[in-house]
C-alpha cells in the first residue's frame, strides 16, 4: 500500500497471525469470503451492531471488484438484520472505496500500535431500506 511505509504495514498485516483471535473475531461476526480456483482472495466481516470490522483483498485482484462484492453481501445482511447504520474505520487507502458507496467520514483517527501511528478515519453510512 502506497499510503503507509513498512514498519506501518507490518502493524496492518504482521507475518504472526494470533490464530485465535482471528478464529473467535470472525466466528462472533458475520464474515463473506471471495475466492477464486480454491484461493481466497478477499473477505469481510461485520458485526452484529454494524461495525464493519475487516475488508481486504488479495493484492493481485484489486480493483476488479471483489470489495464491491464483499461490501454489498455485508450490507445486505446488515439491512436484512435490522441495522441502520454501519461504521467502519476505513484506512487512507480505502477512504475513496468507502466515500464512493456513501460513507461519511466522522474523524480522522491516529492509531498507535506496536510503536507506530496509523492514520484511519472513522466513518458512516446509513442504510435505505
Amino acid at each position: 500500500m502506497k499510503d503507509y511505509n513498512s514498519a506501518q504495514l507490518d502493524v496492518w498485516a504482521p507475518e504472526e497471525i494470533d490464530m485465535d483471535m482471528w478464529d473467535k473475531s470472525v466466528s462472533n461476526n458475520y464474515t463473506v469470503i471471495v475466492e477464486t480456483n480454491g484461493l481466497i482472495i478477499g473477505f469481510g466481516d461485520l458485526d452484529d451492531t454494524g461495525y464493519f470490522n475487516r475488508l481486504f483483498v488479495h493484492k493481485d485482484f484489486q480493483g476488479q471488484g471483489v470489495a464491491t462484492i464483499i461490501a454489498n453481501e455485508l450490507e445486505k445482511y446488515a439491512k436484512q438484520n435490522g441495522i441502520k447504520v454501519v461504521t467502519a474505520e476505513a484506512s487512507i487507502t480505502a477512504r475513496a472505496f468507502f466515500e464512493k458507496r456513501g460513507y461519511r467520514v466522522i474523524e480522522m483517527q491516529s492509531i498507535k500500535r506496536k510503536g507506530q501511528t496509523l492514520t484511519n478515519f472513522l466513518m458512516k453510512k446509513h442504510l435505505d431500506k
